[in-house]
């Protein structure tokens, strides 16, 4: 049991961080965000609405400058105020941002958020587990190994996150009229966009698939609903 009780605190601690977290973030979402109204888009999000069997798809506006979108754990999704400005400026369509919006309801559906709670808890009773089975070999070395071994994990199952949500967005906007050409075309200008050096990355680091990677794992979701 005494064995045993080192891992149980790690959970409880992780569960506690990850909610504490999970209560800042939201904090935060609501001080500096407000729904998002353009009629501009109207057209694209209600064709995400009907393919839903919703009345409307709520997108809230959340005022940074980095392009992103994001699920928040309570089911809300959020653009940023740098991604739609992309879109103001003409960089990116109304479809191409539409496709973010299904990604994001993607991770909703999905329930990643929970799982994500499930995995954060998991991961500190990992680290505790490695620093102990590390530590007669490594020493002061243990927690650093034990650390680099939990983040290789999370970027992994992150990685197996996007593929989902961005699946469950290529079904979306097909069912929506939309397809898959503007989710595609997205992809190619993220990194333009976004300002980031991903791609000098080793892909095992990565807490999202590569470019190439996430297309090509589309177009084969393609054919194999063409044959179907």
């Amino acid at each position: 049991m005494l064995r045993v009780l080192p891992i149980l605190l790690a959970v409880g601690f992780g569960l506690v961080m990850y909610l504490f977290s999970v209560r800042r973030t939201l904090s935060e979402l609501d001080e500096k965000s407000s729904e998002l109204v353009d009629p501009s888009l109207n057209d694209s999000f209600a064709r995400l609405a009907a393919a839903l069997d919703l009345p409307r798809v709520r997108v809230y506006l959340y005022e940074i400058e980095p392009v992103n979108g994001l699920a928040a754990p309570d089911g809300r999704i959020f653009i940023t105020r740098g991604f739609y400005n992309k879109f103001r400026s003409g960089e990116v369509t109304a479809d191409e941002l539409t496709t973010v919006i299904a990604h994001e309801l993607g991770h909703v559906a999905l329930g990643h958020s929970k799982r994500r709670m499930i995995d954060f808890s998991a991961q500190n009773a990992l680290r505790m587990v490695l620093i102990t089975l590390l530590a007669p070999f490594l020493r002061q070395l243990a927690v650093y190994a034990a650390n680099f071994l939990a983040s290789l994990l999370t970027a992994r199952l992150s990685r197996g996150d996007e593929y989902e949500a961005d699946e469950y967005a290529a079904a979306l906007l097909t069912k929506a009229g939309i397809g898959t050409e503007p989710q595609k075309s997205l992809f190619r200008k993220l990194m333009a966009l976004t300002g980031g050096n991903a791609g000098k990355a080793p892909a095992w680091l990565l807490s999202h698939p590569k470019t190439e990677d996430r297309i090509r794992a589309i177009e084969t979701l393609e054919k194999k609903w063409a044959v179907t």
